[in-house]
């Protein structure tokens, strides 16, 4: 398979973030990767939800969207049908539990921090590319608007990868997504932990050292996003 740009199959796509891309919001990024841009909003409010009072913890949550020409065809929007997909339901969950990996949420106490991921160009990867932002405009958030900087204990980020032929390839753009044998999507911390895989072989099955070295490579692609992710916020 032959990738757009000459990249090597262990290479990212170029990786952009620019912060403060909205200035109501206490913290916010546009990341892009590659062709795929999306806009991360971090809004902190003074309440928890009703099943966490009294817990003395906060609480981060996530909604994720893709824009109506975000794709190639214009695609109504979500609230126009009147409910969310299943794919923008399982992504928002993902990106939520994701984020409360990288903060203390004691630190946090009786607030609340709503996350915003809207795709506004999609070539695949936007829920990895979320996950990456999101963590940036979170960061900023409570650097900006939060008393207790001990909230923050850890970068989060996500990247794809894909297995074609037997070879892995990192960080799949759409033309490499639906042509993959298998596709992956690992969040990590920056100390290496492990907080999802999502893996699907859509043609042969794949084998534990395959999967081993997909992740080796996922792996070493979030160590590029953690890097580019503490440059912008240093």
């Amino acid at each position: 398979m032959t990738r757009k740009n000459n990249r090597k199959t262990n290479e990212m796509r170029s990786i952009e973030i620019e912060l403060g891309v909205n200035k109501h919001a206490e913290g916010s990024a546009l990341i892009k990767f590659g062709d795929t841009h999306v806009i991360c909003t971090a809004s902190i409010e003074n309440h928890v939800p009703r099943w966490m009072r009294g817990s003395n913890e906060g609480w981060i949550t996530a909604e994720y969207g893709m824009l109506p020409r975000s794709t190639h065809e214009r695609m109504n929007r979500e609230a126009a049908r009147g409910k969310q997909s299943g794919r923008t339901m399982e992504i928002q969950r993902l990106i939520g539990r994701s984020l409360r990996q990288a903060v203390n949420l004691k630190y946090l106490k009786d607030k609340t921090i709503n996350i915003d991921c809207d795709v506004i160009q999609a070539d695949g990867g936007t829920r990895t590319a979320s996950i990456s932002g999101a963590c940036v405009a979170l960061f900023e958030a409570i650097k900006n608007s939060h008393d207790d900087q001990r909230a923050i204990k850890e970068y989060v980020a996500a990247v794809s990868i894909g297995l074609k032929d037997g070879t892995p390839f990192l960080d799949l753009d759409y033309d490499e997504d639906s042509d993959a044998d298998t596709d992956l999507n690992v969040v990590m911390t920056e100390n290496g932990g492990i907080i999802e895989i999502q893996g699907t072989a859509e043609k042969n099955p794949f084998t534990k050292d395959q999967l081993d070295e997909m992740i080796m490579s996922a792996s070493n692609g979030i160590a590029d996003i953690v890097s580019f992710q503490k440059s912008c916020l240093s």
